[in-house]
């Protein structure tokens, strides 16, 4: 019996020392749930760690990760009050109840993340949790003691401040009255300040009503947590204060164009290709002007450096703007940012799509979506294209690298959805390809390079297919860079019925390309540099679209972009926020289709 209960007491006393050592890693990390598009990466990113930390609290996550999965992120612990924690939601939670867990205010919860709203204040979103200071905390509790105290005064039941008016009789004193009363000198005198002067025998005072005294136990409560409120509101009420404080129009729209317009040490072609994007957006301004916004321009030259894109945050008016568009080059993406975020001014990056400051940054909006989220949809829309088709990877003859995360990406998702691929090489013959292919399915081949090489030997050897067997479901799939091709190609690209994706395409051909066109050249004497993409037509998509929607919604636009429907000429927009406390990615993404009906078709999966 006693070895039973030596046995039972052990068994115990591991249980107790496995449940604290859980407990304890638990409070070390918390869970976020895999998005559409995310990578370590970008995840990394979000919550500023190392990818090799993440994989030591998840082992295999450097090799797949999975959307809808949950990941184990370490939790970096606050230095200062200017560090915040991340929280991830749980049943039961509500904003009030983390501000009194927390020890912060609702407010302070909701201005760490601008993204938070009653729509994604669920179960398993991340959230910031900002660390208050001890100056602010000793403000809330005067506050509310403040607070407290106003409500313990005795109220009465009629208008009159006085309880009942008092007349002096000989020798009395505002001492003695104040006594008699019980009330103070002070609040004697507050309420007859005629008192200043003296009392007199005869006349009359006003005997106030008492103030009571907080008690202790309540001070220690206030002090203990200064966030604790008689009437918590809901979340609802939450939200729609912050709605209201957010729905304001603006008169005038500032906007700044921060870019580098004159050419440095040789980069003419660059500079030309900027003062284009430039002239886009003045015929953008022309337009809502026209329409009757009051519009003002601030135009500057970045120069290369991040000293020269430095001297111009120097500039006093840059800080009354409310929106920046720039800049081009990378090492000026940081100050600018930082500026923006620091004044909670828009700052709309129009080229590059290799930055992280968006995961971190409210005020981001990237126009060109990083590589992972650009995948993911494009793998979601072919999709929904092909109904269960069987996919065909072409292998170049020289070995193409460039294209290998799109691949490896494809693959996996066509695993995930169940989908059927094979694979062959470019130089394989008419008859072998013809040997791969499923009579009774779509046969989609996508070549693994999307130079024009690979195009070149692969496109005759695929007519050929399609000749020889008109009954079977042929077509090819790809790339954004194809748009530089289509000239030399276009008779081969509608014969095999091909696709490619893009986040920017225009028919110059119809009726809105053809009218822009026709613009550019009466307001410059010039035609658009034939790039892909055209930087004129994105200048006015850019400009239009933000500038139209701030001036309809002023600082309200962040809350209706998901309402808004605009028809761009080249460039489309669907913005998401990365996190609640990030700022916006554009994942608008086109497929382009060349159909053996010698139409061609810009096809729109967000409408």
């Amino acid at each position: 019996m006693d070895r039973i209960k030596r046995i039972f007491l052990i068994f115990t006393l591991l249980s107790c020392s496995m449940l604290s050592s859980f407990a304890q890693e638990a409070a070390n990390y918390f869970l976020h749930t895999i998005q559409k598009g995310e990578n370590l990466y970008t995840i990394a990113s979000m919550y500023n760690v190392s990818q090799e930390d993440i994989v030591k609290l998840n082992p295999g996550a450097d090799r797949v990760i999975f959307t809808g999965k949950a990941l184990k992120i370490p939790q970096v612990k606050a230095q200062s009050s200017d560090d915040e924690l991340f929280y991830t939601i749980k049943p039961g939670d509500t904003l009030y109840r983390l501000s009194v867990n927390y020890k912060v205010s609702t407010q302070a919860i909701m201005k760490a993340n601008p993204g938070l709203s009653a729509q994604n204040f669920r179960i398993g979103q991340v959230i910031r949790i900002p660390q208050v200071s001890e100056q602010e905390i000793q403000q809330e509790i005067a506050k509310r003691t403040q607070e407290e105290t106003q409500k313990l005064e005795v109220r009465p039941a009629v208008k009159s401040r006085c309880r009942e008016m008092h007349k002096v009789k000989r020798r009395e004193t505002i001492y003695s009255v104040s006594k008699a009363y019980g009330i103070t000198e002070d609040q004697l005198i507050a309420a007859n300040p005629e008192l200043t002067k003296g009392m007199k025998r005869g006349m009359f005072v006003c005997i106030p009503y008492p103030k009571s005294e907080l008690q202790e136990e309540q001070i220690a409560e206030i002090i203990e947590n200064p966030f604790v409120v008689d009437n918590p509101p809901t979340d609802r009420e939450v939200f729609q204060e912050l709605q209201r404080e957010a729905d304001t129009r603006l008169t005038t729209i500032k906007a700044a164009i921060i870019l580098p317009f004159l050419p440095e040490n040789g980069q003419r072609a660059e500079s030309q290709r900027m003062v284009e994007f430039y002239e886009g957006v003045l015929i953008a301004a022309d337009s809502l002007k026209r329409l009757g916004t009051s519009l003002d321009l601030y135009v500057y030259d970045s120069g290369r450096t991040e000293a020269s894109v430095k001297a111009i945050l120097a500039k006093p008016e840059l800080k009354e703007v409310n929106i920046i568009f720039g800049p081009l080059y990378q090492a000026q993406i940081k100050p600018l940012a930082s500026f923006s975020e620091a004044n909670n001014i828009r700052l709309v990056i129009p080229f590059s799509g290799n930055t992280d400051v968006v995961f971190n940054n409210p005020s981001v909006y990237q126009i060109n979506t990083p590589q992972s989220y650009l995948y993911s949809e494009v793998y979601q829309n072919f999709a929904k294209m092909f109904a269960n088709p069987q996919v065909i990877f072409v292998e170049p003859a020289e070995k193409d690298a460039s294209k290998d995360e799109f691949i490896k990406g494809f693959k996996q998702d066509l695993d995930i959805r169940a989908i059927k691929y094979k694979q062959l090489s470019v130089t394989n013959t008419v008859g072998f390809m013809e040997t791969r292919l499923d009579t009774n399915k779509a046969n989609i081949f996508v070549p693994t390079s999307g130079n024009d090489v690979t195009l070149i030997e692969l496109m005759p050897k695929l007519s050929q297919v399609r000749e020889r067997n008109p009954e079977i479901s042929i077509s090819m799939f790809g790339y954004p860079e194809w748009q530089t091709y289509t000239k030399d190609h276009i008779d081969s690209f509608f014969k095999v019925d091909t696709y490619f994706y893009s986040s920017f395409y225009t028919n110059n051909l119809l009726p809105a390309a053809k009218s822009f066109t026709r613009s550019y050249h009466k307001w410059y004497s010039k035609d658009m540099i034939d790039t892909y993409p055209k930087y004129g037509m994105l200048g006015f998509d850019i400009g239009y679209f933000f500038l139209k929607n701030l001036s309809d919604y002023g600082n309200n636009f962040e809350a209706k972009l998901k309402d808004i429907r605009l028809d761009p000429i080249q460039t489309g927009f669907n913005f998401d926020r990365v996190n609640t406390w990030g700022g916006f990615i554009n994942k608008k993404v086109f497929f382009v289709h060349f159909n053996r009906n010698y139409e061609l078709i810009k096809i729109d999966f967000d409408y």
